[in-house]
């Protein structure tokens, strides 16, 4: 039987409807487009001394980008701003991986004693690199609330060696991990089918499509809840061992292979029915940000889906672990901003490097003191960016003011949509590459249970929901560093990590036309709507191991990113660009004394591209400089 909201504990107290706070919400009504103070009392606490512990909706929070919008969609003017009396060598826009990295290395380049402003639109730093800690149930909880991550196999050199002088060492990150996405269970991994997608709840251990035995589950779909037709179809698919592409050349395979998508070709050559292939369609939407329906079958095989037993490669083949080769820290990559914003501003923190960076309580109130020689500003949206004779001059709004700083040199560390609007001087080639940038929405929201004896007792760590907002969740336990350990075996408070993204079907849609869809559909969901969603499977899915969402609920943290992946090339979509011609080439040229480091500059939604972008924009800055 559905439960009633009051029955899911929607109305309960998890400590996070308290968000109004001493916020001056008068003031800030001033910058806030109408409609958007309805949502004020999901705002995080402004008054907060640690970020990291607000739960609620985070990531792209209320508060945080209300003024971009007013500048790029409504083309409000923010002029005359008031000229600070301060001064700076180089003010950094954006204070994630990439801006944060500039700053370190400016700083290494030209000497301590430069002076380094770092504007922040959020209430914290790291940009998508971000910590969620609780504490509601005891012994500290740590989760990623965004990318978590170092996929050390694509490192280049500068990087490797970047880290190293950081202090990271990915040998010792890989050997304080146990954990793998949700198939740590007794069981293995499993699929949840819910009641309001699928008639009942149906919970099948050992049952997933990414990186699953294949040839084991064709002997578990009969508990699928779907038509006659579609389970059996399923049941061939996966005992399928053939090559539906036999006789044809290497190049012809390849050059199909990338040309159709995932969620076709299983139709046409796997034999699913359309209802059946549909439970594919969200298995990559966390990993890549987009259904298999606008992925090609090359991609997904890089993605872990079952495919290669239909092109030859034999049946249950594995394409690699789940998870991959990676490094991690328990709050994810979160950890390496720390790391830098420690460096930059050593007040910040007692202690460097990155072994006791996990346990290292930060004091905000640090991070923009007038003595320091780096300042990060929290709370700040940059406005406008624009060369002048001697430097630039950078304006930001922050508390309802219009403000403005004068530097030597900027780096936009900010995403690329928002830089045509920041900085008008910009030639219409670079401005149109910038804006072809467009993001892919990303959500994970972390739950905070008060145990894990229910999954315990199913034999899960966490289950795929291809019916549901969510495509996976997990619990999060394994992953340790110095002073911080959550066994398997501890039985108390776990956070379970809920990973996907939102969007209508793609259906006739362009891929950039489909992101645009996803980040309005996003921005118009309330925290409820998360919070019902998360309690409405945690029930259906554990409910019968007796788990009690109004009961065993502690605390809901939401991160939000509207912009979160960054737009990487796809088969299906997008053209094999000359040399330097590829639009995220052409959108980072330098522009006088202004610069740009971002994922997006490197066209890849991870760490290291990010750093290794901050480092060719400080390269650039050298080079003008000599």
């Amino acid at each position: 039987m559905k439960k009633r909201d009051a029955q899911l504990g929607m109305r309960a107290d998890i400590g996070r409807r308290d968000f109004i706070h001493d916020v001056g919400l008068a003031g800030l009504g001033l910058m806030l487009p109408a409609g958007a103070l309805a949502e004020a009392r999901f705002l995080p606490g402004a008054h907060s001394d640690y970020p990291p512990v607000e739960n609620g909706l985070r990531g792209s929070h209320p508060g945080s980008f209300e003024t971009a919008h007013a500048l790029a969609r409504e083309g409000r003017a923010f002029d005359a701003p008031h000229m600070l009396d301060e001064a700076y060598d180089l003010v950094v826009v954006g204070g994630g991986i990439s801006g944060l990295v500039s700053a370190y290395e400016y700083r290494k380049r030209l000497g301590d004693d430069a002076r380094i402003l770092i504007l922040e639109n959020h209430d914290d730093f790291g940009g998508h690199a971000r910590r969620n800690e609780f504490h509601q149930g005891g012994a500290m909880r740590l989760a990623w609330g965004g990318v978590f991550n170092l996929e050390y196999e694509g490192f280049s050199p500068a990087v490797s060696e970047w880290l190293t002088e950081l202090g990271v060492d990915i040998d010792t990150l890989i050997s304080r991990v146990d954990f793998k996405y949700g198939a740590d269970g007794a069981r293995g991994p499993a699929t949840y089918f819910d009641a309001e997608s699928y008639g009942r709840d149906v919970l099948i251990p050992g049952f997933a499509f990414r990186y699953g035995d294949f040839a084991a589950m064709a002997g578990l779909v009969d508990d699928v809840p779907l038509d006659a037709e579609s389970v059996q179809s399923l049941r061939r698919f996966f005992a399928a061992d053939t090559d539906v592409l036999a006789g044809r050349g290497a190049d012809e395979r390849d050059r199909y292979l990338s040309s159709i998508s995932y969620f076709d070709f299983i139709q046409k050559h796997g034999g699913l029915t359309r209802e059946a292939a549909e439970l594919f369609i969200n298995t990559t939407h966390g990993y890549w940000g987009v259904g298999t329906d606008g992925l090609s079958v090359t991609e997904c095989i890089d993605a872990g889906l079952p495919i290669m037993h239909l092109l030859g490669g034999g049946p249950g083949i594995r394409n690699r672990d789940i998870g991959g080769n990676v490094a991690q820290f328990p709050d994810g990559n979160a950890s390496i901003a720390r790391i830098l914003v420690r460096a930059l501003i050593p007040d910040v923190a007692p202690g460097q490097g990155a072994e006791d960076i996990v346990t290292a309580r930060f004091d905000y109130a640090r991070l923009d003191e007038p003595s320091s020689a780096v300042r990060l500003r929290l709370n700040a949206t940059v406005v406008s960016a624009r060369n002048e004779d001697n430097g630039v001059s950078v304006s930001y709004v922050k508390d309802g003011r219009v403000l403005g700083v004068r530097a030597r040199h900027c780096v936009l560390a900010c995403w690329h949509s928002i830089i045509p609007h920041l900085c008008r001087e910009l030639p219409p080639p670079q401005k149109e590459a910038l804006s072809r940038q467009v993001k892919r929405p990303l959500v994970l929201t972390n739950v905070l249970l008060r145990g894990s004896e229910a999954a315990d007792r199913l034999g899960i760590s966490g289950a795929h929901c291809p019916g549901r907002m969510h495509a996976y969740s997990w619990l999060i336990k394994g992953v340790e560093a110095p002073g911080y350990a959550h066994e398997w075996s501890d039985d108390g408070a776990v956070v379970m990590q809920f990973w996907g993204t939102v969007g209508p079907p793609m259906g006739e849609m362009d891929i950039m036309q489909w992101h645009r869809a996803q980040r309005a559909q996003l921005l118009s969901m309330s925290f409820e709507d998360f919070e019902r969603e998360v309690r409405t499977v945690l029930n259906g899915m554990l409910g019968p191991a007796g788990f009690d969402p109004a009961r065993d609920i502690l605390a809901i943290t939401v991160n939000r990113w509207p912009h979160g992946y960054a737009y990487d090339y796809l088969d299906l979509w997008d053209p094999d660009w000359p040399p330097g011609q590829a639009p995220h080439e052409v959108a980072r040229q330098r522009r006088k004394n202004i610069v740009i480091a971002n994922s997006d500059a490197g066209a890849g939604a991870y760490t290291h591209v990010a750093i290794e972008q901050a480092l060719r924009a400080m390269d650039e800055l050298v080079e003008m400089r000599t």
